[in-house]
């Protein structure tokens, strides 16, 4: 073969161009040159090569500790400016503060800034359901409000505005003592148990709040708070009393009560919780029934306007059209 005659293109596989072999040979001879000044820059070691990695590791981690630091920033800012205005309105010392304490308590929120919160929503949110409203009956018309009602939207706003927070509250406070009071026999029951085995009181509360993490966890919230309380507060009564303001509940109120009564005088606890475990039963027993012999009445009413017309015009009916004929002379 001679040298004139040579092509490239006869020695390349079928269906692949000039131009294709070139730019294959151009990537691998890139990769090439990237792996070699990257073996030539890297450390020449073990230990190097580490000390590298830790310190990419620690400058990842600082990266990630500031973005935090600057998302955390922004929400102690705007907490900042809800303090600020609850502070200057002296709100912090008024009778709704400690009445906001003791409901965020018994609906279980606990947050540092909970309270500072409810009150900011209780002066900002009549204001701005006010003002939405206004402007929405007045402007962008997109609740279907009659303009004869136009006037009345935002107070109506205003007083949702006022009262949401107070009924979110006591809605949350209801449903968190509703699940304690239907879990409290059970956990009288795992107290009695714990009592008999010769575990303390403060082991007793820790060992049922356990046990209780996934079937109640609001009730042993409250349990693993009292067990802590008992352990560090010079007096037992006071942990007994937070436990009552915490929950505002009878049945709360009975067991403490009971373990109050058991450590003056020297009763048996696991004899004391028995008798309460089983008048608590009792006692729910005695509700449930209470909703069965409620439920003839309540069906009543609606009895009277939906299904007896029906059936009045299912049977009469008939006869009804029976007499028209007949006195239609058809």
């Amino acid at each position: 073969m001679r040298v004139q005659d040579f092509s490239i293109a006869d020695w390349l596989p079928a269906g692949v161009s000039l131009d294709e072999a070139i730019s294959v040979l151009a990537g691998l001879a890139m990769l090439a040159t990237v792996a070699a000044m990257w073996q030539v820059l890297r450390p020449s070691n073990a230990f190097e090569r580490r000390f590298d990695e830790v310190l990419q590791r620690k400058e990842t981690l600082r990266q990630g500790a500031l973005a935090a630091a600057r998302r955390g920033r922004q929400r102690t800012n705007a907490v900042g400016v809800m303090r600020e205005t609850v502070t200057r309105l002296n709100l912090l010392r008024s009778k709704h503060a400690t009445e906001a304490r003791n409901m965020l308590a018994q609906a279980g929120i606990r947050s540092r800034d909970a309270m500072i919160g409810y009150l900011f929503a209780r002066i900002t949110l009549p204001f701005l359901l006010g003002i939405a409203l206004l402007a929405d009956a007045n402007v962008f018309h997109l609740l279907p409000i009659p303009p004869k009602y136009a006037p009345v939207a935002p107070l109506a706003g205003v007083l949702i505005g006022f009262y949401a927070p107070i009924v979110y509250l006591r809605n949350a406070a209801a449903k968190r003592a509703k699940s304690i009071r239907l879990a409290l026999p059970d956990a009288l029951d795992l107290m009695v148990i714990c009592a008999e085995a010769g575990l303390s009181l403060d082991a007793t509360l820790a060992r049922v709040s356990r046990e209780l993490g996934n079937g109640s966890p609001e009730l042993a919230e409250e349990l693993a708070m009292t067990a802590a309380e008992l352990t560090f507060l010079p007096d037992r009564r006071l942990a007994f009393d937070n436990l009552n303001t915490r929950t505002n509940s009878d049945g709360i109120r009975a067991v403490v009560n009971t373990l109050q009564q058991t450590a003056k005088f020297g009763t048996p606890l696991a004899q004391s919780l028995r008798v309460l475990a089983s008048e608590m039963r009792a006692a729910r027993m005695t509700r449930a029934e209470e909703k069965a012999a409620r439920l003839p009445a309540l069906l009543t009413v609606p009895m009277i306007l939906f299904i007896l017309p029906t059936l009045f015009i299912v049977l009469l009916g008939p006869a009804a059209l029976g007499i028209i004929d007949t006195f239609s002379h058809r």
